[in-house]
């Protein structure tokens, strides 16, 4: 027969191990120092749990894709700013960048890393917003 009663609160309390600290992933060693420094900025910006290890290989696309969009941003500025403007290698180096972008994109959202994933619900509602009531809702 169990305890009875309301359980205690030193009961219900989870025990402080500071011994058990989550330690944040570290970069893989087949990205690049930039890459592994956009990983690190990645990872230091969540909570050191977000990441399990089935997210590892995405982290490091997505660290690769937001480096080769900088290299990208890089050549695009000289060619615009180039006596002869070539319309053909332009329009080439959007169309790559706008595929960066896409990509970025995706693997954020699908990892949860994008401002509207990380922001709760409760925070984003004014507290006192009150609820419209639907036609079909009785008082």
């Amino acid at each position: 027969m169990g305890a009875r009663g309301r359980p205690s609160m030193a009961s219900l309390m989870v025990p402080y191990n500071p011994t058990e600290i989550i330690q944040r992933p570290d970069a893989p060693y087949d990205l690049t120092d930039e890459q592994a420094e956009e990983w690190r900025a990645i990872v230091g910006t969540m909570d050191p749990g977000h990441f399990m290890r089935g997210n590892y290989p995405l982290l490091a696309q997505l660290c690769r894709h937001v480096v080769n969009a900088r290299r990208l941003a890089q050549l695009i500025e000289p060619c615009v700013k180039e006596k002869e403007f070539d319309r053909k290698e332009y329009g080439a180096l959007l169309q790559l960048q706008a595929t960066e972008s896409a990509a970025i994109m995706r693997l954020s959202r699908s990892m949860r890393l994008t401002q509207q994933a990380v922001k709760r619900l409760e925070t984003t509602r004014h507290p006192r917003e009150k609820r419209v009531k639907n036609p079909w809702d009785r008082e």
